[in-house]
């Protein structure tokens, strides 16, 4: 959903970056950045952003990514319809679940591999796609005034980047299917509450929580990391016996490095460890 003008920053019209893309201390910080559109994403956002997903995997000195909104009023108001609008006057076929064949597939949404976390700072709206791109993340960190919803049901679509899938997975699923049927709003407070969203803040506290969470995830050793990220979203929906019997690659490549005796090492010597990973 966009609340974009019209004829205002559309695809293939200026030169500035639809993301900003910056990395320090470990950490990628990706910035969706449309804010006089609300952070709306049209398909040359989507081709950026897979160029950057894919650096943030390549790249063995990146530990986590947060992903943000440029402004202090949207994370993202998902889908630039009036793109959607002009594309469907041109025959664009209509979209439908999952981005395959799009520009930037695979998507955050459809990227299943990625090993690295993705932290999420919402300041503001998130919305149909917004509200799936969080939904995708690993880790979410809002500030008060946030806004989730699905809305693609009032304008005759579908939540097709997985939100029909992960809301139902996330919350117990009559209260996924309320929000999902209706598009009915959540404040930050009750998605916190439904556990859709790890802190809650105030929107001047925002980057210090975030800090506090990369800090952290920077810390950790990065094989474990990417072991415990692969096993969990693996291993989330099979039975427990086959989960302890599934084979995890980035837990092989975990117990074969120097990283799987590097943390008792640095304990029993009464120092950091330092992790060498990949």
């Amino acid at each position: 959903m966009s609340e974009a003008d019209d004829g205002v920053r559309t695809a293939g019209i200026d030169d500035e970056p639809r993301v900003r893309y910056e990395k320090k201390d470990h950490v990628a910080h990706v910035t969706l950045n449309r804010p006089d559109v609300l952070n709306a994403m049209d398909l040359r956002m989507h081709e950026e952003l897979a160029a950057i997903w894919d650096d943030v995997e390549a790249d063995d000195d990146i530990r986590v990514a947060v992903l943000t909104g440029a402004g202090d009023r949207s994370f993202s108001v998902g889908q630039d319809l009036r793109e959607r609008a002009r594309l469907g006057e041109e025959g664009v076929p209509p979209t439908t679940f999952g981005s395959r064949g799009q520009p930037g597939w695979p998507r955050l949404t459809e990227r299943f591999t990625l090993s690295k976390p993705v932290l999420a700072r919402v300041n503001g709206y998130a919305l149909g796609g917004g509200f799936e791109l969080a939904l995708a993340c690993d880790i979410v960190v809002a500030c008060e005034e946030a806004v989730f919803a699905l809305p693609e049901v009032r304008l005759g679509l579908v939540p097709g980047a997985g939100g029909a899938f992960r809301l139902a997975r996330q919350l117990p699923l009559k209260l996924a299917m309320g929000h999902l049927l209706t598009g009915r709003r959540l404040s930050a407070a009750r998605a916190r509450q439904f556990g859709l969203v790890n802190d809650v803040v105030r929107a001047q506290d925002l980057d210090q929580c975030v800090a506090g969470w990369t800090d952290d995830l920077v810390r950790a050793a990065p094989l474990s990391v990417s072991a415990i990220k692969e096993a969990v979203l693996r291993s989330v929906d099979l039975p427990l016996e086959q989960a302890f019997a599934t084979r995890y690659v980035w837990e092989e490549r975990r117990m074969r490095s120097s990283d799987a005796a590097e943390g008792a090492r640095a304990f029993a010597e009464k120092r950091d460890p330092v992790w060498r990973g990949r």
